[in-house]
């Protein structure tokens, strides 16, 4: 099956367009977490990761995350761009998401702006908001990518895809 790539429309980005290696930027827009009915995040100082066919992965500074909420898990993944990443749990009173988040304590040379910085898998929390509009999780059981309605796709992990 043959992956077709979407036109954006006037006021949205294809993830086609997105660079690889990934890009790291910062973006004024206004991000929400909001897990066990509580809003863990609401910052708009985030950082935002592009990369090809992938939507954006909203990293927020910890400090911007709600204090004694995140957990080091031990679990750690490898990224060829960014480095290991550091896993963790989040509970907020009776509510716990295993892996949940992530970070770089020692990001890859071109990524040292993620470094104070976590994000977070939008399937396993309440609800993500970016600019207001509740996102949605990039398909696939690999993937951490935010998808709103200003991004088109394929996105990697969808059916035809041939990822996870």
């Amino acid at each position: 099956m043959r992956t077709i790539r979407r036109r954006p429309a006037s006021g949205q980005e294809s993830v086609w367009d997105y660079p690889r290696p990934p890009l790291a930027q910062p973006t004024s827009k206004h991000v929400e977490v909001v897990f066990g009915g509580q809003k863990v995040v609401d910052t708009t100082r985030a950082l935002r990761v592009l990369e090809t066919s992938h939507p954006p992965v909203y990293y927020v500074p910890l400090e911007d995350v709600l204090s004694a909420t995140l957990e080091p898990s031990g679990r750690a993944t490898y990224c060829e761009f960014k480095g290991e990443a550091r896993y963790y749990h989040l509970t907020v009173g009776e509510h716990t998401a295993q892996y949940a988040a992530w970070s770089y304590a020692a990001p890859s040379p071109g990524y040292e702006e993620l470094l104070g910085h976590v994000a977070f898998d939008p399937r396993l929390m309440d609800e993500c908001r970016v600019d207001g509009e509740k996102v949605r999780p990039q398909p696939g059981l690999l993937y951490g990518g935010w998808v709103t309605s200003d991004v088109v796709g394929p996105f990697k992990g969808e059916a035809g895809t041939n990822s996870f």
